[in-house]
């Protein structure tokens, strides 16, 4: 009995390990507010032009850690002039088992921007507040569907002239 390796049942050494999942660490990797029309941008009395701006990355950290990275822009303008600019990049590392490099990609495009995103939601929010202005509470994000978008895209052959 001594001399079975206890790790792994008889007949199943070769099994893939069963697929799992963990937050391992949230984290604000970086944070930029700029207002740089205080304190005159008060007291416009036009209401901003608000554009939001949305980017993921993930990169292989260890065997099994992966880190992605959610970064949100809000530009708040009026005109030609900036009133509020609130970056921030919301980054977590995943612990990610038993998944073949195949799927990693819409793990890292869909599952972790999902959880990440509350949190940035909340960042961007509590940083727009604090310049001044009502805070911007940002819509739900569908990233399944914004990654079949950007599939399609990749798709698409280029069209040569």
């Amino acid at each position: 009995m001594a001399d079975q390796p206890a790790s792994a049942p008889a007949g199943n050494a070769d099994a893939a390990p069963q697929p799992g999942f963990a937050i391992e660490r949230i984290y604000v990797k970086d944070l930029s507010v700029e207002n740089p029309g205080a304190p005159q941008s008060f007291q416009l009395s036009e209401a901003p032009q608000v554009e939001i701006g949305l980017r993921t990355r993930g990169e292989q950290l260890g065997e099994e850690t992966y880190e992605c990275v959610l970064t949100i822009t809000v530009k708040a303008t009026v005109g030609d002039k900036t009133i509020f600019l609130v970056e921030a990049s919301q980054a977590g590392v995943f612990m990610v088992r038993g998944v073949a490099p195949s799927d990693m990609q819409p793990v890292l495009g869909i599952a972790c921007p999902n959880v990440l995103f509350p949190y940035a939601r909340e960042t961007i929010a509590d940083a727009i507040a604090r310049t001044g202005f009502p805070a911007v509470h940002l819509a739900p994000i569908n990233f399944e569907m914004l990654y079949q978008q950007q599939l399609a895209q990749q798709q698409v052959p280029a069209v040569t002239n």
